[in-house]
């Protein structure tokens, strides 16, 4: 996404929000209602939307908003697809399995076109083990649905891309569903330009002109009837004639919204690919990650490497892949899930199929007379980090003769990729903490006010997050907090900070809280204890050790007690 200053019309209303936030902003004021089923990490916009409800709020038809809550997240889908039958403006936010149980309900709102929108925190699957952080295993359960689906890396593409969908779902009768990383997303306050309510009362169609009321007795439709060997394949091949116009709308609407806003967003979006050799792919906020790093590789390594986010996985975009990938030499996929059994995993398995389209001629594909050789990763699942270094091991790995075609980071296992450095690119001047606690003490929400503070107050540019652990069984929990004055782009774990808040001293016994605090910096400590000497006596050997090396400042505090 880039801006343009010389188009913008409505430039947004600039604040901090998470991605779920965001959401939720642009959908009590454009739609009508929202049936959901609670479900982390989409959790926070089912609550955020039914507060709305709770509160009275209208939409910008002076609507009433109406929020349904069912039994399951099967309900929740078909409560939308009733609301979207009887002519209504209807949302849903889920994740995970809540999104594989609606899979039945997906299939009958497609084939029945109802251009409803569906926001997902994407969410790893419970397999071996229950997890509930980033992974796209749900959304890849679901690409086969006929749903137009979107990407985005941020909470400014939360919003916008919420009422890109909903224009392209509306004018193409075809569902979208909108797409971030859970908790990444969902949960990381940041900086965003709000859509102003007269930029999408302008944008989006009033409801009773953009639905068609299927339910009104007046003009009678038939709907959802039973077929058999004579009609069905009929009626399911004639949807094609939609689905043909999917991909010009969204790019319309795409191109629309930036010339009012001057945030522009495309179906495939390529960072340095001019003169790349080497190229990282993939979707959400691992790409923001990658182009940060992109800079660093570029400046101190000398590796020409680019990187392209798959704004939109469906209509797949194989022409406008091929065009920013053709004349690299790799390319890397990277993908929050693997399906071992599968040829490749979905992106991977895709971008191939694009590859070889062009090489047949296919009509719409540039011309190209290779493909460039395709490297693919599991990175990142169940929320495991994906830090600067592993990109860097990932581009490494391209220029290594005997590279590794499948590969996974930040584990140990024969196909991990080893990191060899891990450098700090935070923007110049960025002060970072990284705070960690057991049990929590409500630091994160803590957390997210002072980035609200530094953001809305002080007009610094701000990025929080929490990585959740299962903190009501007093497991630890960290938390991340960087302010600068430019835009912060990694979306990683910080190990490189300033000040270190250890809410619980058991923190030091599960792990070392002290990791990249820099030189000079400071340790903040909660604890009872009033005495300077009783509080060193609590610090570990180890701790204590780094702490002189450093010349790190211990502050202490019975701040629970406050």
């Amino acid at each position: 996404m880039s801006n343009n200053g010389q188009l913008k019309k409505f430039p947004g209303i600039p604040t901090t929000a998470d991605g779920a936030g965001a959401v939720v902003w642009v959908e009590t004021h454009i739609s009508q209602g929202a049936g959901a089923y609670p479900i982390t990490s989409s959790t926070t916009m089912a609550s955020g939307y039914n507060t709305a409800v709770v509160n009275g709020k209208p939409n910008l038809w002076g609507d009433q908003l109406q929020y349904f809550e069912p039994e399951s997240e099967h309900s929740s889908a078909t409560v939308c697809e009733g609301f979207a039958l009887a002519g209504g403006r209807v949302t849903n936010f889920t994740s995970g399995q809540g999104l594989i149980l609606m899979k039945e309900v997906l299939f009958t709102i497609s084939g029945k076109r109802l251009p409803v929108v569906f926001h997902i925190g994407a969410r790893a699957l419970t397999s071996q083990s229950l997890n509930v952080h980033a992974g796209h295993d749900d959304v890849m359960g679901v690409e086969d649905v006929g749903w137009g689906m979107l990407f985005c890396r941020s909470a400014q593409g939360a919003a916008d891309l919420a009422l890109i969908a909903r224009r392209t779902a509306e004018e193409t009768v075809t569902p979208f569903f909108n797409v971030q990383d859970g908790f990444l997303t969902t949960h990381t306050v940041e900086n965003i330009l709000l859509p102003e309510p007269e930029l999408m009362k302008l944008y989006i169609k009033p409801p009773n002109e953009a639905l068609l009321n299927m339910f009104d007795p007046y003009n009678p439709i038939m709907t959802g009837v039973v077929q058999n060997q004579d009609s069905y394949m009929k009626g399911k091949i004639a949807q094609r004639i939609y689905y043909a116009k999917v991909m010009p709308a969204l790019k319309q609407a795409m191109q629309d919204y930036y010339e009012l806003t001057g945030r522009k967003y495309d179906v495939v979006e390529s960072y340095r690919m001019e003169d790349a050799d080497y190229a990282i792919v993939g979707m959400g906020t691992i790409i923001d990650t990658a182009e940060a790093t992109v800079d660093w590789i570029r400046d101190n390594l000398g590796i020409k490497v680019g990187a392209v986010h798959v704004t939109c996985f469906r209509p797949f975009p194989g022409p406008e892949i091929v065009a920013a990938l053709k004349n690299v030499k790799t390319f890397s996929v990277v993908e929050r899930m693997d399906n071992p059994l599968a040829q490749s995993n979905p992106l991977t398995r895709e971008i191939k199929a694009a590859f070889a389209d062009a090489m047949i001629g296919q009509e719409g594909y540039p011309y190209i007379e290779r493909i460039p050789q395709v490297y693919s990763g599991s990175v990142g699942l169940g929320s495991r980090d994906v830090s600067p270094g592993d990109i860097i091991a990932i581009t490494r790995n391209m220029e290594d003769a005997d590279g590794l075609p499948y590969f996974v980071t930040g584990i140990i296992y024969p196909l991990a990729l080893t990191v060899k450095e891990d450098p700090d690119i935070r923007p110049s001047g960025a002060f970072s903490m990284r705070g960690h606690s057991v049990g929590g003490f409500g630091s994160v929400t803590t957390n997210k006010i002072i980035a609200t503070i530094a953001g809305d107050v002080f007009d610094k540019k701000v990025q929080a997050y929490p990585k959740y652990g299962s903190e009501k069984k007093g497991l630890p929990t960290t938390y991340y907090l960087t302010v600068a004055d430019d835009r912060i782009r990694t979306h990683s774990e910080l190990n490189f900070v300033e000040f270190v808040p250890v809410n619980d001293a058991n923190a030091f016994l599960y792990g070392n809280p002290l990791k990249g605090l820099q030189p000079g910096g400071t340790v903040f400590i909660n604890t009872p204890k009033t005495t300077p000497e009783d509080v060193w006596l609590n610090v570990p050997p180890k701790a204590k050790k780094i702490i002189r090396e450093n010349n790190n400042r211990v502050m202490a505090l019975d701040a629970a007690n406050f």
